[in-house]
């Protein structure tokens, strides 16, 4: 190592920061902690192993509030020859906590709560697009990610409540900026940055939090079925929702797919599986929780009420909840938030987060190839 001496320091710093600095890295900030109530999981650790259904992942889509909405936008930029579209609910561009710095030391912690979440609050600039998209060639150009050039062709629905000020609409706004930087078309590009919302993903169900409000389980009724409105940007073709739900709910082992014992992903994961996928090859769209809405934080709401098992179960799409789950000593995580900093590598100076081989992003993209394989298939 070149800088045994740095290298330590700032191990020790990084990890001091962590401690310190997670209290906050979750919606609604340090508040937050205290709205969550503790919910028995929805299933156990005994989960049967996912079923193969022969899917189409040529017609891959992705999405995420918070936590949740960076992980969408990393994954469909890292895995771009498989993902088709992404929606991305508060959050913000690829490789965001990367930027700013330079080797050997760049801030990943720092960035991801000031840069990444409210610049204008911790008074620092927001993420640049054009240096994250540099960022993005080069790691293409070394295989860490599939080609870029892939970009051109996804659609993007992006959102920035007008109330939210967790993560802030100059944030969100760079993520457009990226994909048009990358060549994508801006009528595949959706913006919606007009309603009053907080931080939360949105429904139209008055048992639902207040539109404005910034709480657990950060699901707020807005008179907006925000699932909706992401899928039918993704897939135009859309038929209507279903008002009865005819497919099943699972649930899995998702501990077959991670291969890090620091991945701070829960051992059960859930998929909404309809009808017709039974005997035909569906469309598969993954959904990523924000920080708080893990099974422990929220129990099953985050993939029960939020509106994308009705419009799946009328358009033969696979809905896939990967689980990210609360850590409270190492990998350190006591929100249950996805990793867009770099959590999960065991050297926080080359964290791996941002790249094909990360933990979190190997694991879900294990749990699509297995969606993918052919019927009666055993992993």
């Amino acid at each position: 190592m070149p800088f045994p001496h740095l290298t330590a320091h700032l191990t020790t710093l990084t990890t001091a920061l962590l401690a310190a600095s997670l209290l906050i890295l979750a919606p609604g900030g340090a508040h937050a902690a205290t709205t969550a109530k503790a919910v028995k999981p929805a299933a156990t650790k005994d989960a049967p192993a996912l079923p193969a259904y022969q899917a189409d992942l040529s017609q891959t889509t992705v999405s995420g509030l918070s936590s949740g909405g960076f992980m969408a936008a990393q994954f469909a930029v890292a895995y771009s020859a498989t993902v088709a579209g992404a929606g991305i609910i508060a959050g913000g561009p690829y490789f965001c906590s990367g930027q700013p710095g330079r080797f050997p030391y760049i801030p990943y912690l720092t960035n991801a709560l000031s840069t990444c979440m409210n610049p204008g609050s911790a008074q620092v600039a927001p993420p640049v697009a054009s240096e994250l998209l540099r960022a993005a060639n080069d790691f293409a150009r070394e295989r860490l990610i599939d080609d870029t050039a892939n970009l051109k062709r996804q659609r993007v629905y992006l959102f920035s409540g007008t109330k939210d000020q967790t993560v802030t609409r100059p944030v969100v706004e760079q993520v457009g900026k990226f994909y048009q930087l990358a060549g994508t078309p801006a009528a595949q590009i959706r913006f919606i940055d007009t309603l009053g919302a907080g931080h939360a993903i949105l429904t139209d169900s008055n048992a639902d939090k207040p539109c404005a409000v910034t709480e657990s389980p950060f699901i707020n009724d807005c008179d907006y079925t925000q699932a909706r409105d992401i899928l039918q940007h993704l897939y135009p073709d859309l038929q209507p929702s279903s008002t009865t739900l005819t497919g099943k709910l699972i649930a899995f082992n998702q501990r077959s797919f991670i291969q890090n014992a620091y991945s701070s992903m829960n051992n059960t994961g859930y998929a909404y599986i309809p009808k017709a996928c039974s005997s035909e090859s569906c469309r598969v769209h993954v959904v990523f929780h924000g920080c708080l809405q893990t099974t422990q934080a929220i129990g099953d709401r985050f993939y029960t009420s939020t509106g994308y098992n009705q419009v799946a179960d009328a358009n033969k799409i696979i809905v896939l909840y990967p689980q990210a789950e609360p850590s409270p000593v190492y990998p350190y995580n006591p929100k249950g938030c996805w990793d867009f900093w770099g959590y999960t590598s065991i050297n926080p100076i080359d964290p791996d987060f941002y790249r094909k081989s990360g933990t979190q992003m190997e694991a879900v993209k294990g749990m699509l190839d297995r969606l993918g394989s052919a019927r009666n298939s055993r992993r």
